[in-house]
């Protein structure tokens, strides 16, 4: 059986050398995490593109919905731009139409404009509950290599019985990637229950301050962590050993 491989979300520099001195196996490139993430500056996909493990940037404009406009799609075209001059490995896509259902033809021309690099379909998926199949489908005609799902619930544990479901749908046509709320105290029910070949997480912890200025003028958002070396790599061991 192979190793199941760890994908490990980061939004700066500091987080990608933790993640990676922590035996990430894959990176997916952010910035503010704390908004579940959006598109990386230029620099720090080239910065990222010098790491000895595959790097895919996140392309989404803006926090919120994934309902995107014309302008947000020029936006993210440029994105896709920026990565491939960098040299990544791959990028983060996903768009939903008003019904929930994913947007098929934007994704289609996201995708071609994505060129060779790989391609994951983000949790816009988790949006698509009504007709999961259907999601499904759609990512393996268009290509996508994998799916990152939380099983449309707040946190992967949370849907344990959805996610046996989904793999099922998959059917290895597709990597199920589950992710959302993963750490090593939570992974144990989905290494016993599912077929994992890949997980996501952010292994991240709560930030030290070190200018009290900053946050007292709001410049540090509540909900920012940093990735956690030591994290990355208890919850990689527990893969490992899986």
């Amino acid at each position: 059986m192979n190793e199941i491989l760890l994908e490990v979300c980061v939004d700066s520099a500091e987080g990608l050398a933790a993640a990676i001195e922590g035996g990430a196996d894959r990176i997916e490139l952010c910035a503010a995490l704390e908004c579940g993430g959006l598109t990386p500056s230029p620099g720090l996909m080239r910065l990222a593109a010098e790491a000895p493990v595959p790097v895919y940037a996140m392309i989404r404009p803006r926090s919120g919905d994934f309902l995107f406009s014309l302008q947000d799609e020029a936006v993210m075209r440029g994105d896709l731009d920026a990565a491939g001059a960098a040299g990544l490995a791959g990028v983060v896509l996903g768009a939903n139409r008003p019904d929930g259902a994913l947007d098929a033809d934007l994704l289609a021309r996201l995708s071609e404009a994505a060129g060779p690099m790989g391609r994951t379909l983000h949790r816009a998926f988790d949006l698509t509950g009504a007709d999961f199949a259907g999601a499904i489908d759609t990512a393996v005609a268009l290509g996508f290599e994998r799916i990152l799902t939380s099983g449309g619930a707040l946190a992967a544990p949370q849907a344990i019985d959805t996610l046996e479901r989904l793999f099922a749908l998959a059917d290895g046509r597709i990597t199920i990637m589950p992710g959302s709320g993963l750490s090593p105290e939570t992974i144990a029910p989905l290494i016993r229950r599912l077929p994992l070949r890949e997980v996501h997480a952010s292994c991240g912890r709560a930030p030290t301050i070190r200018d009290d200025r900053a946050k007292a003028l709001g410049f540090v958002h509540s909900g920012t962590k940093v990735t956690d070396r030591a994290t990355v790599a208890a919850l990689k061991a527990l893969l490992r050993a899986a």
